[in-house]
Protein backbone atom coordinates (compact mmCIF):
# COMPACT_ATOMS: atom_id res chain seq x y z
CA UNK A 1 0.00 0.00 0.00
CA UNK A 2 0.69 3.27 -0.66
CA UNK A 3 0.99 5.45 2.74
CA UNK A 4 1.22 9.03 3.47
CA UNK A 5 1.84 10.35 7.10
CA UNK A 6 1.88 14.21 7.97
CA UNK A 7 3.89 14.60 10.61
CA UNK A 8 6.95 13.12 12.22
CA UNK A 9 6.31 13.51 15.92
CA UNK A 10 6.61 10.12 18.67
CA UNK A 11 3.27 9.22 16.91
CA UNK A 12 4.26 9.66 13.22
CA UNK A 13 7.82 7.81 13.45
CA UNK A 14 6.53 5.23 15.02
CA UNK A 15 3.96 4.34 12.31
CA UNK A 16 6.26 4.75 10.20
CA UNK A 17 8.51 2.82 11.37
CA UNK A 18 6.07 -0.23 11.74
CA UNK A 19 4.62 0.37 8.29
CA UNK A 20 7.88 0.70 6.48
CA UNK A 21 8.04 -2.90 7.94
CA UNK A 22 5.02 -3.91 6.43
CA UNK A 23 6.56 -3.71 3.41
CA UNK A 24 4.56 -0.61 2.84
CA UNK A 25 5.08 2.43 0.45
CA UNK A 26 5.52 5.15 3.39
CA UNK A 27 6.18 8.59 2.96
CA UNK A 28 6.46 11.05 5.70
CA UNK A 29 5.36 15.07 5.44
CA UNK A 30 7.31 16.91 8.01
CA UNK A 31 8.50 20.26 8.48
CA UNK A 32 11.15 20.10 11.24
CA UNK A 33 14.77 19.39 9.12
CA UNK A 34 15.81 17.87 12.34
CA UNK A 35 12.77 15.45 12.30
CA UNK A 36 13.55 14.77 8.84
CA UNK A 37 16.80 13.80 9.30
CA UNK A 38 16.42 11.65 12.38
CA UNK A 39 13.87 9.46 10.40
CA UNK A 40 15.95 9.43 7.57
CA UNK A 41 18.55 7.71 9.39
CA UNK A 42 16.90 5.34 11.21
CA UNK A 43 14.30 4.30 8.64
CA UNK A 44 13.68 3.15 5.04
CA UNK A 45 10.64 5.53 4.14
CA UNK A 46 10.79 8.59 1.97
CA UNK A 47 10.47 12.04 3.88
CA UNK A 48 9.51 15.78 2.40
CA UNK A 49 10.46 18.71 4.05
CA UNK A 50 7.07 20.78 4.17
CA UNK A 51 3.34 22.06 5.17
CA UNK A 52 1.36 19.37 4.71
CA UNK A 53 -1.65 21.70 3.88
CA UNK A 54 0.24 22.78 0.91
CA UNK A 55 -1.39 21.34 -2.07
CA UNK A 56 1.94 21.14 -4.29
CA UNK A 57 3.38 19.51 -1.11
CA UNK A 58 0.95 16.95 -1.32
CA UNK A 59 1.45 16.28 -4.38
CA UNK A 60 4.57 15.90 -4.36
CA UNK A 61 4.07 12.82 -1.67
CA UNK A 62 1.30 11.44 -4.08
CA UNK A 63 -1.02 11.65 -2.21
CA UNK A 64 -3.21 11.39 -5.78
CA UNK A 65 -2.64 7.50 -5.77
CA UNK A 66 -2.45 7.11 -1.59
CA UNK A 67 -4.42 4.09 -0.50
CA UNK A 68 -4.12 6.06 3.33
CA UNK A 69 -3.17 9.38 4.56
CA UNK A 70 -2.72 9.44 8.15
CA UNK A 71 -2.86 13.00 9.68
CA UNK A 72 -0.89 13.07 13.05
CA UNK A 73 1.29 16.24 13.87
CA UNK A 74 0.31 18.43 17.17
CA UNK A 75 -2.18 20.89 14.77
CA UNK A 76 -5.81 19.32 14.88
CA UNK A 77 -6.52 22.00 12.48
CA UNK A 78 -3.41 20.86 9.99
CA UNK A 79 -4.66 17.10 10.52
CA UNK A 80 -8.55 17.52 9.48
CA UNK A 81 -7.42 20.01 6.79
CA UNK A 82 -4.49 18.27 4.88
CA UNK A 83 -7.37 14.95 5.00
CA UNK A 84 -9.52 16.96 3.71
CA UNK A 85 -7.05 18.35 1.11
CA UNK A 86 -5.63 15.03 0.33
CA UNK A 87 -9.48 13.66 0.08
CA UNK A 88 -10.26 16.12 -2.74
CA UNK A 89 -6.77 15.45 -4.40
CA UNK A 90 -7.75 11.28 -4.72
CA UNK A 91 -6.61 9.65 -1.81
CA UNK A 92 -8.80 6.65 -0.84
CA UNK A 93 -8.49 6.99 3.02
CA UNK A 94 -8.31 9.12 5.38
CA UNK A 95 -7.25 8.78 9.23
CA UNK A 96 -6.45 12.43 11.57
CA UNK A 97 -5.35 12.82 14.80
CA UNK A 98 -7.90 14.88 16.64
CA UNK A 99 -6.75 15.93 20.56
CA UNK A 100 -8.66 18.44 21.53
CA UNK A 101 -11.23 18.24 23.86
CA UNK A 102 -13.64 21.33 22.90
CA UNK A 103 -13.93 19.00 19.66
CA UNK A 104 -15.12 15.73 21.55
CA UNK A 105 -18.57 16.57 21.28
CA UNK A 106 -18.28 16.96 17.88
CA UNK A 107 -15.94 14.24 16.23
CA UNK A 108 -19.11 12.19 14.34
CA UNK A 109 -20.07 15.42 12.72
CA UNK A 110 -16.11 16.04 11.64
CA UNK A 111 -15.57 12.63 10.55
CA UNK A 112 -18.79 13.19 8.13
CA UNK A 113 -18.27 16.48 7.01
CA UNK A 114 -14.53 15.69 6.17
CA UNK A 115 -14.95 12.67 4.42
CA UNK A 116 -12.24 11.11 6.89
CA UNK A 117 -12.28 7.58 6.89
CA UNK A 118 -11.33 7.39 10.79
CA UNK A 119 -11.23 10.38 13.85
CA UNK A 120 -8.37 8.78 16.05
CA UNK A 121 -7.84 10.88 19.76
CA UNK A 122 -5.05 9.07 21.58
CA UNK A 123 -5.96 10.27 24.63
CA UNK A 124 -9.44 9.49 24.47
CA UNK A 125 -7.85 5.65 23.73
CA UNK A 126 -5.95 5.57 26.52
CA UNK A 127 -7.95 7.09 28.94
CA UNK A 128 -10.43 4.11 27.86
CA UNK A 129 -7.87 1.18 28.41
CA UNK A 130 -6.98 2.91 32.04
CA UNK A 131 -10.74 3.23 32.72
CA UNK A 132 -10.99 -0.50 31.48
CA UNK A 133 -8.39 -1.07 33.99
CA UNK A 134 -10.10 0.40 37.10
CA UNK A 135 -12.98 -1.66 36.38
CA UNK A 136 -11.03 -4.58 36.69
CA UNK A 137 -8.16 -4.19 39.08
CA UNK A 138 -7.31 -7.19 39.08
CA UNK A 139 -5.77 -7.28 35.79
CA UNK A 140 -3.12 -6.26 33.99
CA UNK A 141 -4.68 -4.80 31.11
CA UNK A 142 -8.04 -5.51 29.64
CA UNK A 143 -8.69 -5.33 25.65
CA UNK A 144 -12.08 -5.42 24.31
CA UNK A 145 -13.88 -7.26 21.32
CA UNK A 146 -17.08 -7.06 19.70
CA UNK A 147 -18.20 -4.04 21.36
CA UNK A 148 -17.51 -5.33 24.71
CA UNK A 149 -19.35 -8.33 24.64
CA UNK A 150 -15.67 -10.04 24.54
CA UNK A 151 -12.97 -8.77 27.19
CA UNK A 152 -9.14 -10.37 26.73
CA UNK A 153 -8.11 -10.02 30.09
CA UNK A 154 -4.06 -10.07 30.69
CA UNK A 155 -3.63 -11.55 34.49
CA UNK A 156 -0.06 -12.87 36.34
CA UNK A 157 -0.47 -16.04 38.56
CA UNK A 158 0.89 -15.32 41.89
CA UNK A 159 1.51 -17.27 44.95
CA UNK A 160 -1.70 -17.50 46.03
CA UNK A 161 -3.42 -18.67 42.36
CA UNK A 162 -4.32 -22.19 42.61
CA UNK A 163 -3.37 -22.59 38.78
CA UNK A 164 0.48 -23.50 39.50
CA UNK A 165 1.06 -27.00 38.85
CA UNK A 166 -2.34 -27.61 36.86
CA UNK A 167 -2.95 -28.65 33.26
CA UNK A 168 -4.69 -26.66 30.97
CA UNK A 169 -7.36 -29.40 29.88
CA UNK A 170 -8.41 -29.43 33.83
CA UNK A 171 -9.03 -26.05 33.86
CA UNK A 172 -12.31 -26.20 32.95
CA UNK A 173 -13.29 -29.23 34.25
CA UNK A 174 -12.12 -27.95 37.95
CA UNK A 175 -14.01 -24.58 37.75
CA UNK A 176 -16.98 -25.06 35.48
CA UNK A 177 -16.18 -21.70 33.45
CA UNK A 178 -16.25 -20.31 30.15
CA UNK A 179 -13.01 -18.60 29.74
CA UNK A 180 -10.32 -19.72 27.01
CA UNK A 181 -6.98 -19.19 27.95
CA UNK A 182 -5.31 -17.68 24.60
CA UNK A 183 -1.33 -17.17 24.95
CA UNK A 184 0.53 -17.53 27.71
CA UNK A 185 3.98 -15.67 28.65
CA UNK A 186 6.85 -17.59 30.42
CA UNK A 187 9.85 -15.11 30.77
CA UNK A 188 10.98 -13.96 27.67
CA UNK A 189 8.59 -16.95 25.92
CA UNK A 190 5.38 -16.85 24.56
CA UNK A 191 2.83 -19.82 24.07
CA UNK A 192 -0.36 -20.94 22.65
CA UNK A 193 -0.94 -23.54 25.10
CA UNK A 194 -3.08 -27.05 24.16
CA UNK A 195 -4.58 -28.98 26.60
CA UNK A 196 -1.32 -30.61 28.59
CA UNK A 197 0.27 -27.31 29.03
CA UNK A 198 1.23 -27.31 33.04
CA UNK A 199 1.17 -23.59 34.75
CA UNK A 200 3.82 -21.96 36.51
CA UNK A 201 3.79 -19.27 38.92
CA UNK A 202 4.70 -16.21 37.32
CA UNK A 203 2.86 -17.41 33.73
CA UNK A 204 0.72 -14.32 32.56
CA UNK A 205 -1.79 -15.37 30.91
CA UNK A 206 -4.04 -13.62 28.07
CA UNK A 207 -7.71 -15.16 28.98
CA UNK A 208 -10.67 -14.25 26.52
CA UNK A 209 -14.11 -14.51 28.08
CA UNK A 210 -17.26 -12.32 29.17
CA UNK A 211 -16.78 -10.09 32.10
CA UNK A 212 -18.88 -12.13 34.27
CA UNK A 213 -16.54 -15.02 33.74
CA UNK A 214 -13.85 -13.90 33.99
CA UNK A 215 -14.45 -12.04 37.69
CA UNK A 216 -15.52 -15.56 38.27
CA UNK A 217 -12.84 -17.12 37.18
CA UNK A 218 -10.03 -15.29 39.33
CA UNK A 219 -12.63 -15.75 42.21
CA UNK A 220 -12.09 -19.41 41.74
CA UNK A 221 -8.21 -19.46 40.63
CA UNK A 222 -7.28 -16.32 43.95
CA UNK A 223 -6.71 -13.57 41.89
CA UNK A 224 -9.91 -11.08 42.38
CA UNK A 225 -9.44 -7.67 44.32
CA UNK A 226 -12.18 -5.66 45.53
CA UNK A 227 -13.49 -3.34 43.73
CA UNK A 228 -12.11 0.51 43.14
CA UNK A 229 -13.93 3.07 44.75
CA UNK A 230 -11.42 5.76 45.03
CA UNK A 231 -8.68 6.98 42.20
CA UNK A 232 -6.25 9.80 42.67
CA UNK A 233 -4.58 11.10 39.16
CA UNK A 234 -1.48 13.33 39.07
CA UNK A 235 -1.50 15.20 36.27
CA UNK A 236 -4.51 16.81 34.78
CA UNK A 237 -3.97 16.72 30.92
CA UNK A 238 -6.47 15.15 28.12
CA UNK A 239 -6.22 11.59 29.35
CA UNK A 240 -6.81 12.81 32.94
CA UNK A 241 -9.98 15.05 31.88
CA UNK A 242 -11.45 11.73 29.59
CA UNK A 243 -10.84 9.46 32.09
CA UNK A 244 -13.29 11.20 34.52
CA UNK A 245 -15.75 11.78 31.66
CA UNK A 246 -15.43 7.96 31.64
CA UNK A 247 -15.51 7.34 35.36
CA UNK A 248 -17.85 9.77 36.04
CA UNK A 249 -21.07 7.71 35.55
CA UNK A 250 -19.48 4.63 37.72
CA UNK A 251 -19.74 5.54 41.04
CA UNK A 252 -16.18 6.17 41.76
CA UNK A 253 -14.69 9.01 43.36
CA UNK A 254 -12.16 10.77 41.45
CA UNK A 255 -9.61 13.02 42.72
CA UNK A 256 -6.94 15.34 39.98
CA UNK A 257 -4.02 16.98 41.06
CA UNK A 258 -2.76 19.30 39.05
CA UNK A 259 0.14 22.16 39.05
CA UNK A 260 -0.98 24.30 36.66
CA UNK A 261 -3.88 27.02 37.96
CA UNK A 262 -5.68 27.67 34.72
CA UNK A 263 -5.73 23.69 34.03
CA UNK A 264 -7.30 23.08 37.30
CA UNK A 265 -9.86 26.55 36.12
CA UNK A 266 -10.80 24.37 33.06
CA UNK A 267 -10.81 21.12 34.63
CA UNK A 268 -12.58 22.36 37.55
CA UNK A 269 -15.30 23.99 34.99
CA UNK A 270 -16.15 20.70 33.16
CA UNK A 271 -15.86 18.32 35.87
CA UNK A 272 -17.67 19.34 38.45
CA UNK A 273 -18.08 15.59 39.96
CA UNK A 274 -14.59 15.52 40.33
CA UNK A 275 -12.14 17.30 43.32
CA UNK A 276 -9.53 19.42 41.80
CA UNK A 277 -6.72 20.41 43.93
CA UNK A 278 -4.02 22.40 42.93
CA UNK A 279 -0.23 21.60 43.58
CA UNK A 280 2.49 19.46 42.70
CA UNK A 281 1.86 15.94 42.84
CA UNK A 282 4.79 14.90 43.11
CA UNK A 283 5.27 16.44 46.12
CA UNK A 284 5.44 13.48 48.89
CA UNK A 285 3.45 15.50 51.80
CA UNK A 286 0.89 17.01 49.37
CA UNK A 287 0.33 13.47 48.54
CA UNK A 288 -0.01 12.35 52.07
CA UNK A 289 -2.11 15.43 52.41
CA UNK A 290 -4.59 14.63 50.12
CA UNK A 291 -4.99 11.02 51.70
CA UNK A 292 -2.76 8.72 48.97
CA UNK A 293 -3.05 6.17 51.67
CA UNK A 294 -6.43 5.62 51.57
CA UNK A 295 -7.00 5.29 47.89
CA UNK A 296 -7.78 2.08 46.08
CA UNK A 297 -6.28 3.27 42.53
CA UNK A 298 -3.37 5.81 41.93
CA UNK A 299 -2.86 6.99 38.10
CA UNK A 300 0.18 8.65 37.15
CA UNK A 301 -0.64 11.09 34.07
CA UNK A 302 2.50 13.93 33.93
CA UNK A 303 4.14 14.80 30.55
CA UNK A 304 7.45 12.86 32.16
CA UNK A 305 7.80 9.35 31.93
CA UNK A 306 10.28 8.91 35.14
CA UNK A 307 8.22 10.89 36.87
CA UNK A 308 4.98 8.44 36.21
CA UNK A 309 6.98 5.80 36.73
CA UNK A 310 8.74 6.53 40.29
CA UNK A 311 5.07 7.84 41.14
CA UNK A 312 3.55 4.71 40.70
CA UNK A 313 5.89 2.66 42.52
CA UNK A 314 5.80 5.31 45.28
CA UNK A 315 1.88 4.69 45.04
CA UNK A 316 2.42 0.71 44.98
CA UNK A 317 5.01 0.51 47.89
CA UNK A 318 2.09 2.28 50.52
CA UNK A 319 -0.15 -0.64 48.67
CA UNK A 320 -2.32 1.59 47.22
CA UNK A 321 -3.78 -1.74 45.39
CA UNK A 322 -3.36 -0.53 41.47
CA UNK A 323 -0.82 1.81 39.95
CA UNK A 324 -1.07 2.72 36.69
CA UNK A 325 1.76 5.18 34.77
CA UNK A 326 1.49 6.54 30.95
CA UNK A 327 5.05 6.37 29.55
CA UNK A 328 5.64 7.36 26.03
CA UNK A 329 9.05 6.04 25.42
CA UNK A 330 8.42 2.18 24.87
CA UNK A 331 12.02 1.07 25.10
CA UNK A 332 11.30 1.87 28.98
CA UNK A 333 9.06 -0.75 29.38
CA UNK A 334 11.65 -3.60 28.93
CA UNK A 335 13.59 -2.48 31.68
CA UNK A 336 10.64 -2.28 34.43
CA UNK A 337 9.69 -5.29 35.59
CA UNK A 338 6.22 -6.20 35.60
CA UNK A 339 4.18 -6.07 39.35
CA UNK A 340 1.43 -7.86 39.91
CA UNK A 341 -0.43 -3.94 40.96
CA UNK A 342 1.83 -2.35 38.33
CA UNK A 343 0.40 -1.13 35.06
CA UNK A 344 1.78 0.73 32.20
CA UNK A 345 -0.51 2.54 29.19
CA UNK A 346 1.76 3.73 26.16
CA UNK A 347 -0.36 6.06 24.09
CA UNK A 348 0.91 6.06 20.89
CA UNK A 349 1.48 2.22 20.76
CA UNK A 350 -2.66 1.83 21.11
CA UNK A 351 -2.69 4.54 18.18
CA UNK A 352 -0.34 2.55 15.98
CA UNK A 353 -2.04 -0.82 16.56
CA UNK A 354 -5.45 0.30 15.81
CA UNK A 355 -3.93 2.47 12.70
CA UNK A 356 -2.08 -0.98 11.58
CA UNK A 357 -5.72 -2.89 12.22
CA UNK A 358 -7.23 -0.54 9.44
CA UNK A 359 -4.58 -0.73 7.03
CA UNK A 360 -4.79 -4.55 7.08
CA UNK A 361 -8.32 -4.34 6.92
CA UNK A 362 -7.77 -2.16 3.55
CA UNK A 363 -5.72 -4.47 2.39
CA UNK A 364 -8.11 -7.89 3.17
CA UNK A 365 -11.05 -5.91 2.21
CA UNK A 366 -11.68 -8.47 -0.56
CA UNK A 367 -11.82 -10.52 1.81
CA UNK A 368 -12.26 -10.72 5.87
CA UNK A 369 -12.14 -7.24 7.27
CA UNK A 370 -10.00 -6.61 10.89
CA UNK A 371 -12.42 -4.77 12.79
CA UNK A 372 -10.25 -5.24 16.12
CA UNK A 373 -6.30 -5.51 17.01
CA UNK A 374 -4.51 -5.68 20.00
CA UNK A 375 -0.97 -6.40 21.10
CA UNK A 376 -0.48 -9.08 23.11
CA UNK A 377 3.66 -9.60 23.20
CA UNK A 378 5.78 -8.30 21.07
CA UNK A 379 4.83 -11.52 18.52
CA UNK A 380 1.54 -12.44 19.74
CA UNK A 381 -1.66 -10.23 18.34
CA UNK A 382 -5.24 -10.90 18.97
CA UNK A 383 -7.38 -9.69 15.92
CA UNK A 384 -11.21 -9.34 15.66
CA UNK A 385 -11.79 -10.55 11.65
CA UNK A 386 -15.37 -9.60 10.16
CA UNK A 387 -16.12 -12.62 7.78
CA UNK A 388 -17.53 -11.49 4.15
CA UNK A 389 -19.69 -13.08 2.11
CA UNK A 390 -16.78 -13.57 -0.12
CA UNK A 391 -14.96 -15.71 2.37
CA UNK A 392 -13.75 -18.80 1.45
CA UNK A 393 -14.19 -19.89 5.15
CA UNK A 394 -17.67 -19.76 4.47
CA UNK A 395 -19.36 -23.36 4.84
CA UNK A 396 -16.55 -25.07 6.23
CA UNK A 397 -16.45 -26.16 9.66
CA UNK A 398 -13.48 -24.96 11.54
CA UNK A 399 -11.78 -28.12 12.32
CA UNK A 400 -11.63 -28.35 8.07
CA UNK A 401 -9.85 -24.86 7.89
CA UNK A 402 -6.62 -24.49 6.57
CA UNK A 403 -5.22 -22.51 9.84
CA UNK A 404 -1.68 -22.53 10.57
CA UNK A 405 0.06 -23.70 13.73
CA UNK A 406 0.01 -21.70 16.53
CA UNK A 407 -3.38 -19.52 15.63
CA UNK A 408 -6.21 -19.64 18.01
CA UNK A 409 -9.77 -18.79 17.05
CA UNK A 410 -11.16 -18.31 20.39
CA UNK A 411 -14.60 -16.75 19.96
CA UNK A 412 -16.95 -16.47 17.07
CA UNK A 413 -19.79 -13.84 17.71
Amino acid sequence: MKIVIIGGGKVGSKLSEELSNESHDVTVIEQDVDVINRINSNQDVACINGNAINREILKEAGVEEADLLIGCTSSDEINMFSCLFAKNLGAKNTIARVRNPEYYSQLNYIKEDLGLSMIINPEFVAANVISRILRFPSAIKVETFAKGKVELMEFKIYENSKLPGMQMKDVVKTFGIKILVCAIQRRDEVFIPDGNFTFEKGDKLSIAGSHEDLEKFLKKVGGLKRKVKTVMIIGGGKIAYYLCKSLENINIKTKIIERDRKTCHFLAQNLPKVDIIHGDGTDNQILEEEGIHEVDAFVSLTGIDEENIMLAMFAEKLNVKKSIAKVSRISLLNIIPPKENFTFVTPKRLVSDIIISVVRSIINSEGSNIETLHRLSNNVEAVEIKVNKTSKAIGTPLKDLDIKDNVLVAYII
